[in-house]
């Protein structure tokens, strides 16, 4: 049974960082394509980054209100993926989840992803 598993959210004051892990078992992503997404009280949920392969090479990209402040990146030998976010703003308060795909190339649409976790609150106070 593949699970995903984050970790790592709570309270932070806007400019502070926090850093989420998601831990997966049941089956190895490291070549596969892993993503995080987010959804806000009253809101759909949202693309926040994802990691892929092509060819070989790893690329990860960002949606346009987190680049430059989130960090995604990926330990295979744990098979978990870290979000690092910095310069947080209490815009980013939100429920924080984790989705691996089964193929390579990852989206940033839920439906591109097979498999998710249960999220990790994310709170940033003004």
């Amino acid at each position: 049974q593949v699970q995903l598993v984050e970790s790592g959210g709570g309270l932070v004051q806007a400019g502070g960082s926090l850093r989420l892990s998601c831990a997966a078992s049941g089956r190895t992503f490291s070549g596969s394509a892993m993503g995080w997404f987010r959804q806000g009280p009253g809101k759909e949920r949202e693309f926040v980054a994802a990691i892929t392969w092509t060819n070989g090479r790893q690329y990860t990209y960002y949606a346009d209100s987190v680049k430059g402040r989130f960090t995604l990146s990926r330990d295979n030998a744990k098979n978990t993926v870290y979000l690092q976010m910095n310069r947080l703003k209490p815009e980013d308060t939100a429920l924080y989840y984790c989705a691996g795909a089964l193929l390579n190339t990852g989206g940033s649409y839920p439906k591109d992803y097979d498999y998710w976790g249960q999220g990790t609150q994310v709170t940033v106070s003004s």
